[in-house]
């Protein structure tokens, strides 16, 4: 029984770095996505180990930092495939050219991007990149990195197991759905890549995470009636932000 659970679990984490990078492998495929989920933060680990090494490699060159921030935000979007980002490009543009929730989903469907979402695109790339240049050394960076990376993609489970799915035919409904055991071991490890930052950060990080996934809910739900791939690639990019900002505050 216990080698069976190790092989389920063993094959949720490689269907997660599968699904959520670019990396070349795959789970068992009797595992659909939403019972693999809750892997995601661990495929964030990876995310995240990829992005500091990059910043790493190119401070040790001595480069500057601010290319040396550019070159982890460029490596963490290589590995994912920019997965998120087009996500929060497509919410930005359905959320803000749309007048009705059918309209706002037929938008996020289009794979042209419009003002709304190149603006997004721009201001979070910009953000995440100034916070990333001002941590002060290289374990801030390190520490920085893997928690933004681990703790915002523990959020993708407990949403999808709480907003239903927008429209029936798309990628967040064709997951299946998600149970809330296994979304709180995705907050469980998230909150655990947490600590490394500090408890203070724990507390701040762990408030901010909870207030910006309520928010985001309802502003889903109030505009589209429910969750979407798209969706939950803005909350990442939400959350990926916010630890950055808060390892950032405390390390000042």
């Amino acid at each position: 029984m216990e080698t069976a659970a190790v092989r389920r679990a063993v094959g949720d984490v490689l269907a997660s770095i599968g699904f959520f990078t670019r990396f070349p492998v795959a789970g068992p495929p009797e595992r659909r996505l939403s019972d693999a989920v809750w892997a995601a933060p661990v495929a964030g680990a990876l995310v995240g180990l990829v992005g500091f090494m990059a910043f790493a490699s190119l401070d040790t060159l001595g480069l500057p930092r601010t290319i040396a921030a550019a070159g982890a935000l460029a490596a963490t979007m290589l590995a994912t495939g920019a997965l998120h980002e087009d996500g929060l490009a497509d919410v930005a543009d359905g959320f803000g050219g749309g007048a009705t929730a059918e309209r706002k989903l037929e938008i996020m469907k289009d794979s042209r991007i419009g003002t709304y979402g190149v603006l997004a695109l721009l201001l979070g790339v910009l953000a995440r990149w100034s916070a990333i240049m001002a941590l002060p050394d290289l374990w801030s960076v390190c520490a920085a990195l893997l928690a933004a990376h681990i703790a915002s993609r523990a959020l993708l489970p407990i949403f999808m197991a709480h907003v239903p799915p927008a429209r029936p035919g798309g990628l967040s409904a064709g997951a299946g759905p998600v149970e809330t055991g296994p979304a709180l071991v995705a907050i469980a490890i998230g909150a655990a890549a947490l600590l490394p930052l500090g408890p203070a950060a724990l507390v701040m990080a762990g408030v901010l995470l909870a207030a910006w996934t309520l928010g985001w809910k309802v502003i889903c739900e109030s505009q589209i009636g429910g969750q979407t791939g798209d969706a939950l690639g803005a909350l990442q990019q939400g959350g990926e932000l916010i630890v950055l900002l808060v390892a950032l505050v405390l390390a000042a």
